[in-house]
């Protein structure tokens, strides 16, 4: 059974009322979900506190699933979603409080250790984290992740050449910074827009 008909499996049982397949569904994912939104929301706190919401929300969506679709990248666009609705939300708060924090702690490295390997080193990660936040997400989706261009523009509702123009800006701004700081020994040129 390839692990696309595990998922469509485990979500009939689920839209049955089977908990225990929600259940390990949730485990069968959980590590890719915590990772993205990690790296993309600063606070480890709000980033455990989201998880829950996107796994809250995508039970509640399971029911409009639509089975022909590949879950991993279904369940990747309820995280972005719930990721959006968060900086959405967080950006009110500070409009009518005026009173959020700054948070100008380093990203800790709290998630799987292939992240290091994949964007190579930690000055290179700060650089990634500090691009446009839609520059961030093709990043984290292709590079974290490992989802094709064609995936994340599902994941992202939005056309392929956008998501092709965004990894080429993303790339393009990182390649601008490594010549500025020779440190990163070539890092960036070994990531590739495919």
């Amino acid at each position: 059974m390839s692990e696309q008909e595990k998922y469509i499996e485990l979500v009939a049982l689920t839209r049955a009322g089977d908990d225990e397949a929600y259940g390990e569904l949730y485990e069968k994912t959980v590590t890719d979900v915590y990772r993205t939104v990690r790296f993309l929301i600063k606070d480890a706190s709000d980033a455990e506190d989201l998880v829950q919401e996107i796994y809250i929300q995508a039970y509640r969506s399971l029911e409009r699933y639509d089975s022909n679709r590949d879950f991993r990248p279904w369940l990747m666009g309820v995280t972005m979603r719930q990721v959006q609705n968060y900086r959405r939300r967080r950006l009110m708060q500070f409009r009518f409080s005026q009173r959020v924090e700054r948070m100008d702690m380093g990203m800790e490295m709290d998630f799987a250790g292939d992240l290091i390997n994949k964007l190579a080193n930690r000055p290179l990660l700060e650089h990634v984290r500090r691009l446009p936040y839609k520059l961030q997400q093709v990043i984290t989706l292709h590079y974290l992740n490992e989802h094709t261009q064609e995936e994340i523009a599902v994941i992202l509702d939005i056309p392929l050449g956008t998501v092709k123009s965004r990894i080429h800006a993303a790339l393009t701004k990182l390649r601008q910074k490594q010549r500025m700081r020779s440190e990163f020994g070539g890092k960036v040129e070994g990531l590739h827009e495919t």
